[in-house]
């Protein structure tokens, strides 16, 4: 399976299996099992940088199984052929997003303007909370 031109996914790293599918289809549902279960080993692939298995395994979740593979169940069609083709097209573009890396943040330093703003708007907060509270002597 070919993700882009530099990675390709070897065929022992995939294993698929069918299941019946839930939900709606009729008598189409009891009998045909059109579920795809596809099983990525992405911890053991030497395709993937381990970079790349990290963000993988975080834009995964809970589809990531303790031995290190992906697991992704589609059930979407009454098709397998076409619930095979989603599978591996979703699987492609996870695989694809985790090689994007995400871009370091550049801390910057506040404006003076803001500095002030900020340092106003606490003093105008601390003067209406100091008006707050018992008032003393008059009234008695």
């Amino acid at each position: 399976m070919r993700i882009n031109d530099e990675i390709t996914i070897q065929d022992w790293e995939l294993t698929e299996s069918f299941t019946r599918a839930s939900g709606p289809g009729g008598q189409n549902v009891n009998k045909v099992s059109t579920a795809v279960e596809l099983r990525f080993e992405a911890a053991r692939s030497p395709s993937l940088t381990p970079a790349v298995k990290q963000r993988l395994k975080r834009l995964a979740g809970r589809r990531w199984g303790a031995d290190g593979a992906l697991l992704l169940r589609v059930e979407d069609t009454r098709s397998q052929a076409r619930n095979r083709e989603i599978a591996r097209e979703r699987l492609a573009e996870m695989i694809r997003q985790a090689l994007i890396a995400p871009r370091r943040r550049i801390a910057t330093k506040p404006t003076y303007g803001s500095q002030r703003r900020r340092l106003e708007g606490k003093t105008r907060r601390g003067a209406i909370k100091s008006l707050r509270g018992r008032v003393d002597g008059e009234g008695e």
